[in-house]
C-alpha cells in the first residue's frame, strides 16, 4: 500500500490488500474473489477502544459473514470486521464468554464442544450408554434397570435415519440353569455395509472374538470408515465420522455418541439422548412404557437362531429386578462403598452399580458376576480419569491373568504407544485397565502384540530383531532394515552334498534333518523292511522262527530253530515240567535231546502198585485203572466183642459166644447184605419146673420145662425186650406177649424178619393184634414199626407153617424173601 498521512486522528488507506477470499463493495458483498480493492478509514481511537476488550481465542476458521443492514466478515484469529459506514470499517474481536458448566443426567462430566464458528465452546452431556452382568443397564441419560430376556434387541437406533444402517445391538442369553436371568452374549455394531460382532468364547469370561460381515479378523481393523482396535481388556468398534465408539469385553459393554449428532434422535433399550430420564422408557411406536423393564422387552430384532423370539411381543410377566428372597449381599459389593473406590464417588455415585452388584450376589451367587459391577463402575471412574486399582482387594475372585510377557495395570493408557506411535503426543487423560508392556518396554505394533525392548524389526516368528540383525526363518535368509519393509529376506541356500546309492533289498533314500542346518536336509539310505519280499516261514510244533541280518544287508533271514521243548499231542512242555501220558505212568519233559528230531526227549516211568486189600475185599482188574481197585467179595460182620466174622454169600454162622445170634451174608442184586438174627428166648422160671424137667428148646438156645401149676397147658406169657429193625432201636423196652405151655411149643416174633417165628408145635397163637412203636435210628431220625401183639393162646394140633400175620410185611422188602426163607429154613433146621 502507498503510504499513508501519519496524522493522529485519521488515517486514510488506499489501495490493493490481499485478504480472505471476499469482496467488499457499496451494499453487497461476494465470496467469489481472493483480491478487493477498497478505501478503508478507520479512526485510531475506534481501533484502540476495540483492542482493549479483546480476549485471546480459538483461531478462526470461517470465511465473511454479511448480516441484514450491515457488513461484517472474519479476519483471522476469531476477530471480524464490520463495516460502519461507506468509509469506515470496525475491527472487533470476538469475545468468548465462558458458558454456565450443566448437570449431566447421567452423572457423568459434560464435555467443551467449539461453536460452529470455531471461536468458542459451550458444555454438552454426552450420550454413555452401559451395560453389565445378567444384564443391567444404565441409559444415555443415566436411568438404571435390569433385565433378563434372553432374545437379540437393539441398544441404539436412530429415530429419523440419517446414517445408513446404523445400529447397536445385544445377543443375549440365560446365563443359569434356572433360565431366571441373562447374561450378553455377544455386541453387534452396523454401520452402512459393514457389521461387526464382538461374541464372548466362553461365558462369563473376558475372551471375545471379532468378525466382521461373518468372517474372523485380526485387530486392528480399519476399513470403510470402521476402526476395531484391543483397548486394555476391551475391543472397541470407533467410527471416526460420526464420533463415536463401542467398547465390549464379554462381561460389559459402553457406548459413547456425540449429543452434537445424535441428540434427541436415538431409540432403544439405552432410551433417548437429551439429558432427561423421562422418557428413556419409550416404545417403537413413541409412547413411554411404565418402567424400562417393560420397554426393554419391545426392541426385540428378528434371529434366526433365535425363532422362539418375536419382534414386538408383549411380555407375559413383569421382569423382577430385587431378588425374591432376602439374602446376604457379597463382600465384593461393600467395596464400592470403601475407601478403594472413594475417590470416584465425587465423579460417579456407585449407588446403582452397588444395587447391580447385590442382585447379581443374591441371584447368582456362585458365578461370580459381582465382578461385573465394579470392573464397569472403575471403567466409568477411568473414562471420567478417576483411576482405581480395585482387583487385588477382591482376594483373587475378580483377578485378571495377563500373559506371561506383559504385566497388569488398572490404569494404562488407551492406545498403548507402540514403534509405531512413538513419535505422536498422546494428550488424553482416560485411561483403561488391562495388560501392558513392561516398564522398559513397548509394543511393537498395534498388531504386533510384541514388547521389545529397542524398535528394530519382528517378523512372523514374533522375535524381536535388531537393524542390521541377520537371521533364518522359514528357510529365508532375512535381514532386519531400518526403514522400508523391515525384514528382507531371500531364499536360504544349500551346500551341495553327495548323493548315495541306495542298491540292495529294502533300502530307499530318506531326507534327514540336517544339526547343523535345519533348512537343507540331508539324504541318506535307510531300511525299510516292509520293503523285503521274503516272508517268515511257518516253523512246526516245537520250533520257532529266528531271523537275522547279515552285514551291510536289509533285509532279514529266516530259519526255523528248536526251542529245546518237549512235544506231545500237539502241546509244547517246558523242561522239568511233568507230562500226562497216562494214568499208569508217572512222566516229566527232560533237558536231553533227541539227535534226530531236536526236540526234548520225555521220560517214564509205572507208578508201584499196592497189592493189599481189606478183609473181605479182593484186588480185580478195573478199566482206566492201572492196578485195578479192591472189590468186596464176602461180608464183613462186626460182632459184639468188636471182632470181624468173615462169611461168604449164603454162609451163616452161631456168634461163637452166643447161640442165640445167628450172622448170615447174602447177595442182591450185585449187592453183599449181612443180616444179625436174634433168637428171644421165652420167659422161664426154673423153679415152676419139676426137677429134671429142664431142658433146651430144639433152636439150642432157650431152657424150657413143663410148668408144675399151669391152669391151662397152653398160655400166654409176657416180656419186655427191645425191637431193632433195619438198625433202628426201640428206645425202652417193648411189652411184647408169647404162646407157651406144656405141650412143648412156642410161638415167638422176630424184628428182623418183621413176623412171627414157630416151634414146631401145637400151642399157638388164637389171637392178635397189630401195634406200632417209634424206633430211633443211628441217622438221628425216627421211623415207625408195627408188631404183632398175642393176645390168646390154644393148643393146635396143626403142623408148623407161616402165620397169617407174615402178610404185614412191607413190600419194600419183598425182593428179600427168598433170603429170609433160607435163614428161617436154617433157624430151624437148628430147632430140629
Amino acid at each position: 500500500s502507498p503510504p499513508v498521512p501519519t496524522s493522529p486522528e485519521i488515517a486514510t488507506t488506499s489501495g490493493t490488500t490481499a485478504t480472505e477470499s471476499f469482496t467488499t463493495t457499496s451494499g453487497t458483498t461476494s465470496r467469489n474473489f481472493t483480491t478487493i480493492t477498497a478505501t478503508t478509514i478507520t479512526t485510531i481511537s475506534e481501533i484502540v477502544s476495540s483492542s482493549s476488550t479483546s480476549t485471546i481465542g480459538p483461531t478462526a476458521t470461517s470465511s465473511a459473514v454479511t448480516t441484514a443492514g450491515s457488513e461484517w466478515w472474519w479476519i483471522c484469529e476469531c476477530t471480524k470486521a464490520i463495516c460502519i459506514e461507506d468509509d469506515k470499517v470496525q475491527v472487533v474481536p470476538v469475545i468468548c464468554n465462558p458458558p454456565p458448566k450443566p448437570t449431566c443426567a447421567n452423572g457423568l462430566s459434560p464435555v467443551q464442544v467449539i461453536d460452529e464458528d470455531g471461536c468458542c465452546w459451550h458444555w454438552e452431556c454426552d450420550c454413555y450408554c452401559t451395560g453389565w452382568g445378567d444384564p443391567h443397564y444404565m441409559t444415555f441419560d443415566g436411568l438404571y434397570y435390569s433385565y433378563q430376556g434372553n432374545c437379540t434387541y437393539v441398544l441404539v437406533e436412530e429415530i429419523n435415519k440419517k446414517v445408513d444402517n446404523f445400529g447397536v445391538y445385544i445377543d443375549n442369553y440365560h446365563c443359569d440353569t434356572r433360565d431366571v436371568v441373562s447374561c450378553p452374549r455377544t455386541l453387534i455394531v452396523r454401520h452402512e455395509t459393514q457389521e461387526v460382532r464382538i461374541a464372548t468364547v466362553k461365558p462369563n469370561t473376558l475372551q471375545v472374538e471379532v468378525t466382521v460381515n461373518r468372517q474372523a479378523v485380526a485387530l486392528p481393523y480399519k476399513k470403510f470408515g470402521l476402526n476395531i482396535y484391543e483397548s486394555g481388556i476391551n475391543r472397541v468398534v470407533e467410527i471416526p465420522e460420526l464420533k463415536m465408539n463401542v467398547t465390549y469385553n464379554g462381561l460389559s459393554f459402553s457406548i459413547r455418541m456425540p449429543h452434537s449428532l445424535f441428540g434427541n434422535n436415538t431409540q432403544g433399550q439405552c432410551g433417548t439422548c437429551n439429558n432427561n430420564t423421562a422418557d428413556d422408557c419409550m416404545l417403537p411406536n413413541g409412547n413411554i412404557a411404565e418402567s424400562c423393564e417393560i420397554m426393554a422387552d419391545h426392541w426385540q430384532v428378528v434371529d434366526p437362531s433365535k425363532p422362539q423370539c418375536s419382534p414386538g411381543l408383549i411380555p407375559t410377566k413383569v421382569p423382577s429386578t430385587t431378588p425374591v428372597q432376602p439374602c446376604k449381599e457379597s463382600s465384593l459389593c461393600e467395596l464400592l462403598w470403601g475407601s478403594v473406590f472413594e475417590p470416584c464417588h465425587g465423579f460417579v455415585r456407585p449407588e446403582k452399580y452397588y444395587a447391580a452388584c447385590v442382585f447379581d450376589s443374591c441371584v447368582l451367587p456362585n458365578l461370580d458376576l459381582e465382578c461385573s459391577s465394579l470392573q464397569i463402575y472403575a471403567a466409568t471412574c477411568a473414562d471420567q480419569s478417576v483411576c482405581i486399582d480395585w482387583r487385588s482387594h477382591t482376594n483373587g475372585v475378580c483377578s485378571y491373568k495377563c500373559p506371561s510377557d506383559k504385566e497388569y495395570r488398572a490404569c494404562g493408557p488407551v492406545k498403548e504407544i507402540t514403534c509405531k506411535s512413538s513419535q505422536q503426543n498422546e494428550t488424553s487423560t482416560k485411561q483403561m485397565e488391562g495388560c501392558f508392556c513392561p516398564n522398559g518396554t513397548m509394543l511393537y505394533d498395534s498388531g504386533v502384540d510384541v514388547c521389545v525392548k529397542t524398535c528394530g524389526c519382528v517378523g512372523v516368528d514374533k522375535i524381536p530383531r535388531e537393524f542390521g540383525e541377520k537371521f533364518t526363518v522359514d528357510c529365508q535368509d532375512c535381514i532386519c532394515l531400518e526403514g522400508g519393509s523391515g525384514i528382507v529376506c531371500e531364499p536360504h541356500e544349500c551346500a551341495k552334498q553327495n548323493k548315495p546309492s541306495c542298491d540292495g533289498e529294502g533300502f530307499h533314500e530318506v531326507n534327514e534333518v540336517n544339526s547343523e542346518d535345519s533348512c537343507c536336509p540331508i539324504v541318506t539310505c535307510k531300511c525299510n523292511t516292509s520293503l523285503c519280499t521274503t516272508k517268515a516261514p511257518k516253523c512246526t510244533l516245537g520250533f520257532e522262527v529266528q531271523s537275522h541280518i547279515p552285514s551291510g544287508q536289509c533285509c532279514p533271514v529266516y530259519q526255523c530253530v528248536p526251542k529245546r521243548v518237549c512235544v506231545h499231542e500237539n502241546a509244547e512242555i517246558l523242561p522239568n515240567s511233568s507230562v500226562f501220558v497216562d494214568k499208569c505212568q508217572n512222566c516229566f519233559c527232560t533237558n536231553e535231546v533227541n539227535v534226530s528230531t531236536q526236540l526234548n526227549i520225555i521220560s517214564c516211568e509205572h507208578i508201584p502198585c499196592n497189592p493189599y486189600c481189606e478183609p473181605g475185599y479182593e484186588r480185580q482188574p478195573v478199566k482206566g485203572e492201572c492196578c485195578g481197585i479192591c472189590v468186596q467179595t464176602k461180608c464183613v460182620i462186626h460182632t459184639a466183642d468188636n471182632s470181624n466174622l468173615i462169611l461168604s454169600p449164603g454162609e451163616f454162622k452161631n456168634d461163637p459166644d452166643n447161640n442165640c445170634t445167628i450172622y448170615s451174608c447174602v447177595k442182591v442184586r450185585n449187592q453183599l447184605v449181612s443180616s444179625t438174627s436174634e433168637i428171644t428166648c421165652p420167659a422161664f422160671d426154673k423153679d415152676n419146673c419139676k426137677p429134671g424137667t429142664v431142658t433146651l428148646l430144639p433152636n439150642g438156645c432157650c431152657k424150657t420145662c413143663a410148668p408144675l401149676d399151669s391152669p391151662t397147658p397152653c398160655s400166654v406169657r409176657q416180656r419186655q425186650d427191645f425191637i431193632v429193625h433195619k438198625g433202628c432201636r426201640s428206645v425202652d423196652r417193648v411189652v411184647m406177649t408169647e404162646c407157651q405151655g406144656t405141650c412143648g411149643t412156642f410161638s415167638l416174633y422176630s424184628a428182623e424178619a418183621n413176623s412171627m417165628e414157630h416151634s414146631c408145635s401145637c400151642c399157638r397163637e388164637s389171637s392178635t393184634a397189630v401195634r406200632e412203636v417209634e424206633l430211633k435210628c443211628p441217622t438221628g431220625h425216627s421211623i415207625s414199626h408195627k408188631y404183632i401183639y398175642v393176645k390168646s393162646c390154644s393148643c393146635q394140633g396143626t403142623e408148623c407153617s407161616r402165620s397169617q400175620s407174615s402178610e404185614t410185611q412191607s413190600t419194600e422188602e419183598s425182593d428179600n424173601v427168598s433170603t429170609l426163607n433160607r435163614i428161617k429154613r436154617a433157624i430151624s433146621l437148628t430147632s430140629k
